[in-house]
């Protein structure tokens, strides 16, 4: 069997891109069992209510639902458990530090395989407000609307 070239998203955190303003991201690598990785090749996870925690200098994914391999047996995982994540001792501490800051939260934006391997990207993020949401609603309807407008024009041009 060949080995698998590129980056397959298997899971994305919308949400986390409309409630939080986005800062630092980095790739980490997941500790899983062995159905939990049949599991995401199969295209199944969830990360709407995941977020990930920095506990005695490791750091933690959880409230990923990752369900049962369908053809598993008796030695299959727990959807929800708490994953390792794994990064550098510096990113580690890195992150540890800016999350010390009043409104900081570790929020993961995607799982995938990169070259094979199960990966997460997570992200230094601080909460929206209200207003904040409106406003980034209004710039993308405000973009789409221009591009609207610029592609009808390219079309009469012709």
């Amino acid at each position: 069997m060949a080995k698998e070239t590129g980056r397959k998203i298997v899971a994305q955190n919308r949400k986390a891109r409309h409630d939080y303003h986005i800062g630092d991201t980095y790739e980490a690598g997941l500790a899983l069992s062995g159905t939990e990785v049949k599991s995401l090749r199969e295209g199944r996870a969830t990360l709407a209510d995941a977020f990930a925690t920095v506990d005695d200098g490791e750091v933690w994914l959880r409230a990923a639902h990752i369900p049962e391999y369908s053809h598993g047996t008796w030695t299959n995982h727990t959807a929800r458990r708490t994953r390792k994540l794994l990064l550098h001792r510096r990113e580690i501490e890195k992150i540890a530090r800016e999350l010390e800051t009043k409104g900081s939260t570790l929020v993961p934006l995607a799982i995938y395989f990169n070259d094979g391997y199960a990966k997460v990207e997570i992200a230094i993020a601080t909460g929206k407000r209200e207003y904040d949401k409106r406003q980034s609603i209004a710039q993308r309807d405000a973009d789409r609307e221009a591009q609207r407008a610029l592609a009808a024009r390219t079309r009469r041009g012709r």
